[in-house]
C-alpha cells in the first residue's frame, strides 16, 4: 500500500512525526514530506536521520499558497500541525483559531484540489465539553473535518480524524517535568492528586492514526480505548522506580483551564459509536444540507451510558504504570543517569 507511495506529515518535527518516521524511514514509501515552521528542528531532523527519503518543507497551515506546494503530488497526510498548549490558546485564542481551524480548512483545500487520496487530522480529548480555546479550535476543526468530508466521494480523497488525550513524555506531557524535579531534588508540583489521565505511549498514538487510514470513510472519528492513571498514581509509580518515596510534593491546584479527567467520547457519540476490538469509530450525519431533517426529524436516541473518560475506564494500578513508564525510552535513560528531555 505505501510502494512508491509519498506521504506528508504537518507539524512533523514534533513528538508524533518524529515517531512516525522512525516507524516508515525504512518503508516502501518512495518520500517523506516534514511541513513546520521551525527551521532548527527540520535541520536537527534532517542531520538525526539523514535519509534521503526525508523532504523537508519550511510552510505553515496558515498559508495555503505554501500548502499547495507541500501537498503537490503527495498520496497521503498525517495533520498534526497545532497550537496544542493550552495557556498559549487562551491567552492567544485568536491565534488559535488561525492555525487550529483554518489552518486545517487550508491544508483541507489544498489536498483536495491536489488529489491526495488519504488525510488523517489528529485531535484531543479537549475537544469533547471543551472549556479552554484550545478545546473549542479543535472541537471546530473536527466540524471542519466532517464539513469538508461530507461533499467528497470514499472513491476520491477520504478525510477521517483520530482523537485520544495524553500522550507520555510527548511535547507537553507532565513526566518530563516531574522526572527533572526528582533528579533536581525539587519538589514535585501535583495539581491534583484525584486527576486522571489516559495513558497512551507515542507509538499507540501512530498506531490509532493507522487504524484510522486504513479503516475509515469520510467524516470517520477513532478513538482508541486505553488505560488511566490517576496523578497520584503516576507520581508514586515515579518515585518508587528513582527510588525518592520520600521525595517531597506540592499540592498546586488546577490550573486554568484543565479538567478533572479527560473525555474521548461523549454520550451523544457512544451512542452511534462502532466497537472495533481496541478502538471506537464515530462515523458522521451524513444527511444532505435539508436543515429541517436536522431540526424536525429526530433519529438518535442518546444513549444512556456514560461518557468515555479516563474517570471510568481501566485504572491502572502503581505497578502497571510502572510498567508502561519503562516502556519509555526516555525514562530507561533517565534511570541509568542519561537525562534529556524529549525531543519536541
Amino acid at each position: 500500500m505505501y510502494k512508491n507511495k509519498k506521504l506528508l506529515i504537518t507539524g512533523g518535527t514534533g513528538s508524533f512525526g518524529r515517531t512516525v518516521v522512525d516507524r516508515f524511514e525504512k518503508s516502501d514509501f518512495s518520500e517523506i514530506r516534514i511541513l513546520s515552521r521551525d527551521e532548527k528542528k527540520q535541520n536537527d531532523m534532517r542531520k538525526y536521520y539523514q535519509n534521503k527519503k526525508l523532504k523537508f518543507y519550511i510552510g505553515d497551515v496558515r498559508d495555503k499558497n505554501s500548502l499547495m506546494s507541500a501537498t503537490k503530488n503527495v498520496d497521503y497526510i498525517f495533520h498534526a500541525a497545532a497550537l496544542k498548549q493550552v495557556p498559549s490558546c487562551e491567552f492567544f485564542p485568536s491565534e488559535a483559531i488561525k492555525t487550529n481551524i483554518l489552518g486545517t480548512e487550508n491544508l483541507l483545500d489544498a489536498a483536495i484540489e491536489n488529489k491526495v487520496s488519504r488525510i488523517v487530522c489528529l485531535s484531543t480529548d479537549k475537544a469533547v465539553y471543551p472549556i479552554n480555546a484550545m478545546g473549542i479550535s479543535k472541537a471546530m476543526m473536527e466540524k471542519i473535518m466532517i464539513a469538508k468530508s461530507r461533499n467528497l466521494k470514499d472513491t476520491e480523497t477520504v478525510i477521517s480524524c483520530t482523537r485520544y488525550g495524553n500522550v507520555m513524555a510527548s511535547r507537553g506531557s507532565v513526566i518530563p517535568l516531574f522526572v527533572e524535579q526528582i533528579i533536581n531534588n525539587e519538589p514535585i508540583t501535583l495539581t491534583d492528586p484525584n486527576m486522571t489521565r489516559f495513558m497512551m505511549s507515542l507509538d499507540e498514538s501512530v498506531d490509532l492514526v493507522l487504524y484510522a487510514f486504513n479503516n475509515s470513510k469520510n467524516g470517520d472519528i477513532f478513538v482508541q480505548k486505553a488505560p488511566a492513571s490517576s496523578l497520584d498514581t503516576l507520581v508514586k509509580a515515579l518515585l518508587e522506580l528513582f527510588d525518592k518515596k520520600e521525595h517531597p510534593v506540592k499540592i498546586i491546584g488546577t490550573r486554568h483551564g484543565e479538567k478533572l479527567y479527560e473525555t474521548l467520547l461523549s454520550r451523544e457519540e457512544i451512542a452511534g459509536a462502532k466497537e472495533k476490538g481496541n478502538y471506537y469509530q464515530v462515523s458522521p450525519d451524513k444527511r444532505d444540507l435539508s436543515y429541517n431533517k436536522y431540526v424536525e426529524v429526530g433519529e438518535q436516541i442518546i444513549s444512556e451510558k456514560d461518557d468515555y473518560t479516563s474517570h471510568n475506564t481501566y485504572q491502572l494500578t502503581i505497578n502497571e504504570t510502572k510498567d508502561l513508564l519503562l516502556k519509555l525510552e526516555f525514562i530507561q535513560n533517565a534511570l541509568i543517569g542519561n537525562y534529556s528531555r524529549p525531543l519536541d
